[in-house]
């Protein structure tokens, strides 16, 4: 006899028939890893965006192309979307008022312009998507230029692979020979001047059609004035230089895309994409083996240097030290020199 067969007559029977069960808050399935494809998906180029919204161009240069307002998909959430990202989105893309697409995923960039609040922060802030040049604004005076910045430009510019050119604006107050000395060992970089009553805005729009170009410089160097020469609907704020401090006031607020247009041939068209002024461009992201290339003119001398040279004040038969204490540098090469050497120190 088993214990087992003991009926306890006093014990309830429990009838769970009527048991309600709580329903999965999120779902009745579980949420599957699976995405849809979105096959239908039509590609826009990000031209810029407002807490949260992305204002996209779909069907560029084809005969429906207009802009659309669209939402970030959740699972897009950690990844960063710039203007000039070549975007897929989905939903009401008719860019109508009250309509609202989603961008799905990202196209892959062919550039990445990207700066760190300093040298040593390894975390990165992407500026700019897709770009294939970089315009550096400068002022020849009020504020006065820092060509350790541009220096600055040029290395970010050639680390992403983007083409520099140079603006000096504000000719009519100072003369910028001494200033544009410091590059003159760059070939490649073209350099343009603009002052009151001469400022180069066919010159510099030759060099925009066919290419997505970002515009970057010091805050109140005239970056904005130039933008709204260039593309007259632009209507981007202009600010003014403190007296005080001789710095100058942020006016634009946030980078945006523009469409250029060649007045004398409509067809001919570029990308004119607008950034803030900064005051500093950290490149903790970049890779210091690129510093040199930004100094092409040193690049050649280093050639001769033994393998493995910091070119830092203390290495060894660094025939770029050598170069400049001979003189074969001109003038300018010692001031070149300090220029790399503290970037280098920087990542030493």
């Amino acid at each position: 006899m088993s214990w087992l067969d003991d009926v306890d007559d006093d014990e309830p029977e429990f009838d769970e028939a009527n048991v309600r069960v709580r329903p999965n808050p999120k779902a009745n399935r579980p949420r599957t890893k699976r995405r849809p494809a979105h096959a239908d998906a039509r590609i826009a180029r990000v031209l810029g965006v407002d807490r949260g919204r992305y204002t996209v161009l779909v069907d560029e240069d084809g005969p429906d192309e207009h802009t659309v307002l669209a939402s970030r998909a959740r699972e897009l959430r950690k990844q960063p979307i710039v203007t000039g990202d070549r975007a897929r989105i989905v939903g009401d893309t008719s860019g109508e008022i009250g309509t609202l697409a989603r961008i799905v995923g990202i196209e892959k960039r062919t550039s990445l312009l990207r700066r760190s609040a300093d040298d040593t922060d390894q975390v990165e802030r992407v500026v700019v998507a897709n770009a294939d040049q970089m315009l550096i604004v400068v002022a020849a005076a009020d504020p006065e230029p820092r060509p350790r910045l541009v220096d600055r430009y040029l290395i970010a510019a050639l680390d992403a692979g983007i083409h520099p050119l140079l603006v000096v604006t504000k000719t009519d107050l100072a003369d910028p020979s001494g200033f544009l000395a410091h590059f003159e060992g760059l070939d490649d970089l073209e350099v343009f001047t603009s002052g009151r009553g001469q400022m180069p805005v066919a010159e510099v729009g030759e060099r925009l059609i066919g290419h997505a170009t970002v515009f970057v410089g010091h805050s109140g160097v005239g970056k904005s004035t130039l933008v709204n020469a260039l593309v007259p609907s632009a209507d981007r704020a202009t600010g003014h230089v403190n007296e005080v401090t001789g710095r100058g006031r942020h006016t634009s607020s946030s980078t945006v895309s523009l469409r250029y247009v060649d007045p004398a041939d409509p067809a001919a068209r570029g990308w004119v994409i607008d950034t803030p002024g900064v005051r500093s461009f950290g490149l903790g992201h970049v890779d210091p083996a690129n510093i040199l290339k930004a100094f092409s003119d040193l690049a050649a001398v280093a050639e001769d240097c033994p393998r493995g040279c910091t070119h830092l004040p203390d290495a060894p038969d660094c025939a770029i030290v050598e170069a400049v204490a001979e003189g074969r540098l001109g003038d300018r090469g010692a001031a070149r020199l300090d220029s790399l050497q503290r970037l280098l120190a920087t990542f030493a």
